[in-house]
């Protein structure tokens, strides 16, 4: 946000005094320029004794702190006042959405207090002393004509520099001398001890028509312009994807009921150290995940296809399933049952609110009674095996090697995830195949349903959510399941 030295037409359809300007001749050396009240070969009256425009680097520290370090402490600070202590449905849409996307909300809490804070730089403390406009006199309506008249001088001197040998054969050295004369004319106005608005729009109307004639050959076109800022914007947009966020399409319902088909999502690709573009090399490196996150990753038998699923063992865990329920290292995830859910398109199950760790998460499993609870497995003849007192058909054990996480969907039974991997066998997900980790829906569009509304800005790693349309017995019990979630200890698994 710092002014750059793209090219600026100033003072274009400025004091119609610009008319009496008289420029010389080409072919006449000995001409000479007049400007209505810029005299510069006049001896300088008192009052116009130039002030020393503050060296540069003074000014880039201005920048540094006002308009990059002081926002982002606000934005920090900010976010953290923000954020709520706990996972809590009572705290608001906006303060679960700072305490689940905290990089998200701090970058929108920089923009917004960056963006203030240029809008008023110039009276902020030491703007004058550091150059920043460095003139409390400057009238408010003329300022950024102020700094576009700076950045006017700069780019002529350097079209001058780095064109030296065409401009010589171009110009004459009347013109040339006259287009610096109008150069540090405009600069003694700027920066003389006592401003004077009116010649300061004269002179600025004098230097901007000479350069435009004389080297506007050689300034960036309006197409070029155009041009430079979209590719920047581009380079930018792909930096961005790259190495901080990219946007994914859900395009299935194994995470049903946390993502629907249709969900547009954001996934930060800082959060586990961003791979490096076609490589499975990392910037740097913040694993293994967290049990529960949500993550993008490249399909381990096929790395041009990414999918999304859920964190359930890490390294050194031994997975187990009964009924499709995960049990880590013989503990039983703590789950707590919502009801019957009924979604669009034919979609029904049986919907749990589960706990691991810090997070807690909906989970569907297909039509089928409550698991059955026994004492001992031998009370239950008809199943294959019991952890916890809750027994039913059970997979594995699985035991997570190193270097890998094992994964699953949140539509239990409907979800091509670890346990089905490599012909039913099961299989981890190497590291070195993360993407990144899910963030919040930004879109979302159901083709036989149109916008759905209700799911915009919905955070995946959030408070667990309903979907759309939920009965107020659903959303009821699930605010009991919520009441009812047991402390960090009693969800950590061994």
């Amino acid at each position: 946000m710092v002014p750059s030295d793209r090219p600026h037409r100033p003072c274009s359809g400025l004091d119609q005094r610009i008319e009496d300007l008289t420029l010389p001749d080409e072919s006449d050396d000995s001409g000479a320029y007049e400007a209505t009240g810029a005299d510069h070969d006049a001896p300088a009256a008192a009052g116009d004794r130039r002030v020393e425009h503050s060296p540069r680097p003074l000014r880039y520290l201005f920048y540094l702190v006002w308009v990059l370090a002081v926002p982002a402490a606000l934005a920090v600070t900010a976010v953290h006042f923000s954020k709520p202590d706990t996972l809590n449905v009572e705290v608001g849409i906006v303060r679960s959405f700072i305490g689940e996307q905290q990089v998200p909300a701090t970058i929108m809490f920089f923009t917004l207090f960056a963006w203030v804070l240029w809008r008023v730089r110039y009276v902020m403390p030491f703007a004058a002393a550091m150059g920043v406009l460095a003139r409390s006199d400057v009238p408010p309506r003329l300022r950024a004509r102020f700094d576009d008249a700076g950045l006017l001088i700069v780019e002529a001197r350097r079209i001058v520099a780095a064109r030296a040998k065409e401009v010589q054969r171009a110009l004459t050295k009347r013109e040339r001398q006259t287009i610096e004369d109008a150069l540090e004319g405009l600069e003694v106005t700027m920066w003389s001890e006592r401003f004077d608005a009116e010649r300061f729009t004269s002179d600025c109307a004098a230097a901007d028509k000479l350069v435009a004639k004389h080297l506007g050959r050689w300034r960036k076109g309006e197409l070029r312009e155009y041009a430079e800022s979209i590719g920047v914007a581009v380079a930018v947009a792909l930096v961005l994807r790259f190495f901080v966020i990219e946007a994914f399409k859900i395009p299935s319902g194994s995470m049903i009921p946390t993502l629907m088909v249709g969900d547009h999502i954001f996934v930060a690709k800082y959060a586990y150290g961003p791979l490096l573009p076609r490589s499975d090399t990392r910037l740097y490196d913040r694993l293994p995940p967290a049990r529960g996150d949500v993550r993008v990753f490249k399909f381990p038998e096929n790395k041009e296809q990414d999918f999304i699923k859920r964190v359930i063992a890490l390294p050194g865990d031994t997975l187990e399933t009964i009924d499709g329920r995960p049990v880590l290292n013989g503990w039983v995830v703590p789950h707590c049952y919502v009801g019957r859910l009924d979604l669009p398109h034919g979609v029904t199950g049986h919907a749990y609110m589960e706990t691991l760790g810090d997070k807690a998460f909906l989970t569907l499993y297909d039509e089928r009674s409550e698991p059955s609870r026994c004492r001992s497995n031998s009370d239950c003849d008809v199943v294959q095996a019991c952890r916890s007192g809750i027994c039913g058909v059970m997979k594995g054990p699985y035991k997570v090697a190193a270097g890998e996480a094992w994964v699953m969907g949140d539509n239990r039974d409907n979800s091509h995830d670890s346990l089905r991997w490599k012909s039913g066998l099961g299989a981890g997900v190497p590291f070195e195949n993360i993407k990144g980790r899910a963030m919040f829906v930004w879109w979302s569009w159901d083709p036989r349903g149109g916008i759905a509304e209700d799911r915009v800005f919905v955070n995946v790693m959030g408070v667990p959510r309903l979907p759309p349309g939920a009965s107020p017995d659903l959303v009821a019990s699930l605010q009991r399941c919520l009441q009812e979630r047991p402390p960090l200890s009693e969800t950590t698994p061994p």
